[in-house]
């Protein structure tokens, strides 16, 4: 089980898995001048808006969405071979996951081709299914699934530095969504107990909905309605929350709008940017599909996050004495 929030004791170190460096200084600073003196933002103002995979909890070796759609697509292609002649069916009869990777960089660097093909896949698994049992299938997949790697629950792969900031800034009066390019409808079941965040205030990819008058049940139809990342993800703020963020928290190149909206706005704001450069205690290390972000992030004034320098913890359990780093 993830450890629960807790409202922090008087005196009590706020951020206790943050070290002590330019990253935690920036979000005190920011946060002090966000709600304290002349300049405070009002309570129903002060939005923050997190990226998910690779930002709130790991996404290596696959997010676990993947992993879901993943053993979904064998038990198809078990029922009806004749899927396994094609991807993203192929890759998974050969275990060739990788492909599916290369296919989640290739769309980072701006070629969907293979996406599209994930993404039809995908569709086709929930045709005609009602929103309720998606919701219960994917239920039931976090209650047994373990992470690949680590072999524990997703739920235990969260990395606890950000669920601390989550919380920190919840008890100052932001109000805190994701915004992710996975299915919004795959995250809500689980984000209020990883996170704390209800699922009313989950923004992400959608397939489009259907109502069956004859049964009163929201279905899945046999389209993809839209994919929430990259120039998407500001229009979905804006549609869902009516605001400007002040706050956005992202780790790749299809965040970059998304942390470009919160500082373009006229308050002061902060972007954060997760850099994955630890390599003894992260999924691994890598720069994959971040490459334009880290490159672009002094310029565009996003302030970096470093795994290796900034956490004093990654997952819950690996606590290293302050002051230490990977």
């Amino acid at each position: 089980m993830p450890q629960q929030f807790e409202e922090g004791a008087p005196g009590e170190r706020e951020l206790p898995s943050w070290q002590d460096g330019p990253a935690r200084r920036a979000i005190e600073d920011f946060v002090t001048r966000s709600t304290a003196g002349v300049n405070a933002v009002p309570p129903d103002e002060r939005i923050a808006v997190f990226d998910n995979d690779g930002t709130l909890w790991s996404e290596k070796p696959m997010p676990a969405q993947l992993h879901y759609i993943v053993e979904r697509w064998a038990a198809a292609a078990r029922k009806d071979p004749t899927l396994a002649e094609r991807q993203p069916y192929l890759a998974v009869v050969r275990d060739d996951l990788a492909w599916l990777g290369r296919a989640i960089d290739r769309h980072y660097a701006g070629d969907d081709e293979d996406l599209r093909a994930i993404i039809a896949a995908i569709v086709a698994l929930t045709d005609g299914m009602d929103v309720e049992e998606y919701a219960s299938s994917v239920a039931a997949f976090f209650a047994d699934a373990r992470h690949p790697v680590r072999r524990t629950s997703y739920f235990d792969t969260t990395y606890q530095p950000m669920r601390e900031l989550l919380a920190y800034l919840e008890r100052r009066g932001f109000t805190c969504y994701i915004v992710s390019g996975g299915d919004r409808d795959f995250m809500r079941p689980m984000s209020e107990r990883a996170y704390g965040i209800p699922p009313e205030r989950v923004i992400g990819s959608a397939i489009g909905l259907t109502y069956d008058s004859e049964s009163a049940r929201v279905r899945y139809g046999n389209s993809f309605s839209f994919l929430d990342d990259g120039p998407e993800k500001p229009v979905r703020i804006w549609s869902r929350i009516g605001r400007r963020p002040l706050l956005a928290v992202g780790n790749s190149n299809g965040d970059m709008p998304m942390l470009d909206f919160a500082l373009a706005g006229d308050r002061d704001a902060l972007a954060l940017l997760v850099h994955h450069d630890d390599d003894t205690r992260d999924d691994p290390p890598y720069d994959a599909g971040a490459e334009k972000a880290l490159a672009a992030a002094a310029d565009r004034g996003y302030t970096l996050i470093s795994v290796e320098r900034d956490w004093s913890t990654v997952f819950s359990g690996e606590r290293l004495p302050e002051g230490t780093s990977g």
